[in-house]
């Protein structure tokens, strides 16, 4: 089957060539993962149950309570009555990726639109699981750190100041752990400015070159180094790569045009920027396996895996077990994180905490040494 690949950018580029009330969906209504995964759900039920998508479509409507979703449905609808195939009219909304556009189109043109409507439903609902379990991981951490920084300015900015005053009454040579801490009250204003500004030009500066190369390629770098936080990135964005290439061989797609519809969909930069290569070498003969193992994101048992595979001509079953793979490994690291991190916030916060009432305390000890002489 040939499936046409057309440039990322273009398609974007033809999104916003349509009438005002595209316009007006893709800029005034937002589409999330929830409705998708659950749009994908109804769609798979009702064709499992005989029912042309056209009516699938009129029933969802109908069953909607969002004005933003029955929008977009009804811009799905519209295009289809227009004449326009299911892919075209999903892309005409604006709001569906690459991804999701070449997999419905793949199931147009195999006559397997509910498989392809549960394996969307599928990709979805691992997202949300995943947001679900990140912010599970971590809603408690922030919750402590936004209390801890919050009485810790009340402290550097009231208490720390009310203790400098009685310091300076009896005067004396004050300890140097506490000479540093009043000095960071006294300048408390400075340092906040100072990271508030930072953070503001971090923004600017990923906002205008969040699209440049050399800028991804520094910043995934540093991401993936970070210990364990970087190796959970690496395998959630695995297991997206080997969902999709499941889907899109299974769907009896072509190695070089299922890589070619990746590469124009998944955002992260290690993957993304190695499918060019991996391409050029199938094209000259090289295996699926053997161009993989030349780049360091590909884990060694994935290639070894898909080396396998390959000699028996069941590339898209393995990644079928790869992704699940992941799926557990993912599981499993982002709940070994939370029991990880909440006991390392407690340390810091404790010494912070400490720091601060210790260096208070040091200068009353004196004092009272020199009360007691007189």
């Amino acid at each position: 089957m040939k499936i046409e690949i057309k440039e990322n950018k273009k398609r974007k580029k033809n999104i916003f060539e349509n009438d005002f009330t595209k316009f007006e969906i893709n800029f005034g209504n937002s589409y999330g993962i929830k409705k998708k995964e659950k749009l994908y759900s109804e769609l798979k039920i009702l064709l499992d149950s005989k029912i042309d998508i056209k009516k699938a479509i009129d029933i969802i409507i109908n069953q909607s309570t969002s004005k933003g979703e029955k929008k977009i449905l009804f811009l799905i609808q519209n295009n289809l009555l227009k004449g326009n195939d299911l892919a075209t009219s999903f892309e005409l909304t604006g709001k569906f990726s690459d991804y999701e556009i070449y997999t419905i189109k793949i199931g147009e043109e195999t006559n397997n639109l509910n498989v392809v409507f549960d394996e969307l439903r599928k990709y979805y609902n691992n997202k949300i699981q995943l947001n679900r379990q990140i912010i599970s991981l971590l809603t408690y951490p922030i919750f402590v750190i936004s209390i801890t920084i919050i009485v810790l300015i009340f402290m550097l900015k009231n208490v720390v100041p009310m203790f400098s005053k009685i310091f300076k009454q009896f005067g004396g040579e004050l300890p140097n752990l506490t000479k540093k801490v009043i000095y960071f009250s006294n300048h408390l204003n400075t340092y906040l400015m100072f990271f508030f500004i930072t953070f503001v030009v971090m923004y600017i500066i990923n906002s205008f070159f969040k699209n440049n190369k050399h800028y991804r390629h520094i910043v995934t770098g540093f991401l993936l180094r970070i210990p364990y936080i970087g190796s959970l990135i690496k395998k959630i964005y695995l297991e997206r790569f080997s969902q999709m290439m499941s889907l899109l061989l299974s769907s009896k797609i072509s190695l070089i045009e299922s890589l070619e519809m990746i590469k124009n969909t998944i955002s992260f930069y290690p993957i993304e920027s190695s499918l060019n290569e991996i391409i050029k070498n199938i094209v000259s003969g090289q295996t699926l396996g053997e161009s993989l193992s030349k780049f360091k994101i590909y884990d060694k048992s994935l290639v070894t895996m898909i080396k396998v595979s390959e000699e028996v001509n069941e590339v898209d079953k393995m990644f079928k077990e790869i992704e699940k793979k992941y799926r557990n490994e993912i599981d499993f690291r982002t709940k070994t994180i939370g029991v990880i991190i909440e006991p390392i916030i407690i340390v810091l916060i404790g010494i912070i905490v400490g720091v601060i009432m210790i260096s208070m305390y040091l200068p009353m000890f004196d004092l009272s040494k020199i009360l007691n002489k007189h």
